[in-house]
């Protein structure tokens, strides 16, 4: 009984340090800087986009959803709403305001109010030059914990239209034969939840300065 009543101080210091500190990020976090494939689990299809224009709508570049899992034009970079607050190897917080970069053609993940070219929902484009574009790049990672985990399924909300991205099935013909639709949807359902899957990921720390590729 002595020696427990000793060790309840310890105790305490030990949850009260922790509380002060923080819960620290799991491994699998996913974090500022990482490259990554991001999958629809509802339509097993990844984010994709190309240097194809739409033909209707605002006419820049499309985002696609395919089937492959080793497409190179598959990687988007995850980036903070403007340059500096999402630092490299930072763990992305559930509810933060993120860009996502597509990789091989430096433009952002973009939506606005014209309607998609097959469902008539709202159309999703890549939009910018060199990583830079304007308001309409910014989402919201929407997950149930602290930090979004690469093995979480979590939702995408535009800040400016207020839709998630989605995708419903519709199949594009010539020139990207057989690849999905993905568009914005105002409602919050099965068909918009992602889940992060093939890429680089930076190993989460609370110390910028402080990281390491995977």
């Amino acid at each position: 009984m002595r020696d427990a009543c000793r060790l309840f101080p310890l105790l305490f210091l030990a949850l009260l340090r922790g509380l002060c500190h923080g819960r620290e990020p799991a491994p699998g976090a996913v974090t500022c800087g990482s490259v990554l494939k991001l999958l629809n689990t509802r339509h097993s299809v990844r984010l994709h986009s190309h240097e194809v224009k739409y033909g209707s709508g605002s006419g820049q570049q499309s985002v696609t959803g395919v089937e492959a899992s080793d497409d190179a034009n598959s990687y988007w970079r995850i980036r903070g709403r403007s340059d500096g607050s999402c630092q490299r190897g930072t763990p992305v917080k559930c509810g933060q305001a993120i860009r996502l970069t597509h990789v091989n053609t430096g433009k952002n993940l973009h939506t606005h109010h014209f309607p998609s070219p097959l469902s008539n929902n709202q159309e999703v484009s890549a939009f910018g030059d060199d990583g830079e574009g304007d308001d309409l790049d910014i989402w919201i990672v929407q997950c149930s914990g602290t930090y979004w985990e690469r093995e979480d399924a979590v939702r995408f909300k535009h800040v400016g239209t207020e839709v998630f991205l989605s995708i419903t099935g519709e199949q594009y013909g010539h020139p990207i034969r057989g690849q999905r639709e993905v568009h914005g949807m105002s409602t919050a359902n099965h068909h918009n939840y992602w889940k992060a899957m093939e890429g680089v990921f930076i190993k989460p720390s609370m110390d910028p300065a402080k990281h390491d590729e995977l």
